[in-house]
C-alpha cells in the first residue's frame, strides 16, 4: 500500500482508496458526479444528484429493532470527499445536513480512515 504524501494525493485518488476500501459487505458506495455541461445546442445540462450532493453515495444496511427481527434496512449513505486542504462549500455542507437530519449517513472524508469512521 502506497503511502500518501500531503502535497501529492487528489480528491480523486482519495474517492477512489475510500470507494473500493468500503464497497463491500454491508456498505455500497458509487461515485457522483455532478456539473454542467452544454449540449449540442448550447444548452447547459446540470448532471449528478442534486447541488452539493456529495462526492460518494449508496448505502450500509443495517439490521433493526428486536421487533423487525431478521430484517434488514438500507441506511442512505453520502460522503463528501476533501484533500487534507480541501474546504467544504456551503451547499455541500447542506447536502450533508439534511442527509444527517432524515436519518442517513454524511459526513466528510479525507481518508479511507475517515469514512469507515462515519460508518461505525
Amino acid at each position: 500500500m502506497r503511502v500518501w504524501l500531503l502535497h501529492d494525493v487528489t480528491e480523486q485518488q482519495i474517492q477512489q482508496h475510500i470507494r473500493l476500501a468500503l464497497s463491500r459487505g454491508p456498505v455500497r458506495l458509487y461515485r457522483n458526479n455532478t456539473g454542467t455541461l452544454r449540449d449540442a445546442n448550447g444548452r447547459p445540462v446540470q448532471f449528478g444528484l442534486a447541488v452539493g450532493s456529495a462526492d460518494l453515495i449508496g448505502w450500509t444496511t443495517r439490521t433493526i429493532t428486536p421487533e423487525m427481527v431478521g430484517q434488514q434496512v438500507a441506511v442512505f449513505t453520502s460522503i463528501e470527499v476533501k484533500t487534507a486542504t480541501g474546504r467544504i462549500r456551503p451547499e455541500q455542507q447542506q447536502w450533508l445536513d439534511a442527509v444527517q437530519a432524515a436519518g442517513g449517513i454524511a459526513g466528510v472524508a479525507r481518508s479511507v480512515e475517515d469514512a469507515e469512521a462515519l460508518l461505525t
